[in-house]
């Protein structure tokens, strides 16, 4: 007795051709299948990239707030092949699960109506009309010695201290007292394999949970900051949902955010933005070569840029060319017209423009 069926099986076994138009079918909607999931990720991905509002797109395009390729083209990414990123630098230092946090009080809310990046920033600079020029020193803390010889120079400069730097209690209250402003230099992932940005580096692999931690572990370093930049971060900084997260904690905190523009696809400033996290971005590297004539030039850029823009924001590091450059060209800035203020001022004028130009 044959089973149920059989006698079809057997036919479609002996007529294969009459079941060809069904495998068709079932292989054109397959493929539509697998082609809608293909798109449904394509789209899913470039939407995690925020709209950029138009008044940063154009200032971004004339150079104002982020130093493009003709502005310093040392200093930025001009093709996704080109990344140009610090190095760490001072000597090696123990895991960040060894580093002392500080105590979760005041440095994870602002005081009531009054924002951390405003109660910690200097007392403001009279410009007098003078085009403004923010100096920040990034790697702070790491090479004691030279970070010692820029704490010395004339302020206000904007000092940026490593977040897994050691005793930061004492570097910073160091460089608070002779007159300068205090950042903490936040490490994040680079584009370059071979880049190790260092302990407690933000990561675009780690889940978002792990992102926050480590973000409050890197804030909770030391007090009396006014804000942050990156260390390195060429691949972060353009990753949105994570930079979503550290302008979240930023806001909390009332601390304001400067994008070192290693890359120009970060989206730092525009998430900042929309964020409602006071922001700027550097104009001009001064060091990335390391002889004093390279960083002399730098210097002049910076002050043809302040002259043309109003205001300019550089970063430096505790490197000898650049302390020999700056002992030499802080005390000029008088007499050139020019004023030395801390980023915090900058920040205040650009957030104005933005706000007047909505």
């Amino acid at each position: 007795m044959k089973r149920p069926g059989s006698r079809q099986a057997s036919q479609g076994a002996e007529n294969p051709g009459r079941w060809r138009p069904q495998r068709k079918m079932i292989a054109g909607f397959a493929a539509v299948f697998v082609c809608g999931i293909v798109v449904g990720l394509a789209v899913d991905r470039l939407s995690l990239r925020p709209a950029v509002p138009d008044t940063v797109q154009a200032r971004l395009a004339e150079g104002d707030e982020a130093a493009t390729a003709s502005a310093d083209p040392q200093a930025t990414e001009t093709s996704p092949q080109t990344v140009v990123e610090d190095e760490p630098f001072g000597p090696a230092l123990p895991p960040v699960a060894a580093l002392p946090v500080a105590p979760e009080s005041s440095a994870r809310l602002p005081p009531p109506g009054r924002p951390n990046w405003e109660k910690y920033a200097l007392p403001p600079v009279d410009a007098g009309g003078r085009p403004m020029i923010a100096v920040i020193i990034d790697d702070m803390g790491l090479d004691k010695r030279r970070s010692e010889k820029i704490v010395q120079l004339p302020g206000p400069l904007t000092v940026s201290f490593m977040s897994y730097a050691e005793d930061l209690a004492r570097q910073t209250g160091e460089a608070r007292l002779h007159g300068h402003e205090l950042m903490m230099h936040v490490p994040m992932e680079p584009l370059a394999e071979g880049l190790d940005a260092g302990p407690g580096a933000l990561s675009v692999n780690l889940p978002m949970d792990a992102l926050r931690k480590r973000v409050n572990e890197d804030l909770d370093r030391f007090t009396g900051y006014v804000g942050i930049n990156n260390h390195m971060g060429s691949k972060f900084t353009a990753f949105a949902p994570g930079m979503q997260v550290v302008m979240d904690e930023l806001r909390q905190r009332g601390l304001l955010f400067v994008d070192s523009l290693t890359t120009d696809r970060s989206v730092g400033l525009a998430l900042a933005q929309q964020s409602g996290v006071p922001t700027a971005a550097r104009n001009v590297f001064l060091d990335n070569a390391g002889d004093i004539a390279a960083v002399d030039g730098q210097l002049a850029k910076l002050e043809d840029l302040a002259r043309k823009k109003g205001n300019a924001i550089a970063i430096g590091h505790p490197r000898d060319a650049t302390i020999a450059a700056l002992t030499a060209w802080l005390p000029t800035l008088r007499e050139k017209g020019l004023v030395l203020v801390p980023v915090t001022e900058v920040v205040k004028v650009r957030r104005t423009l933005t706000a007047a130009s909505h």
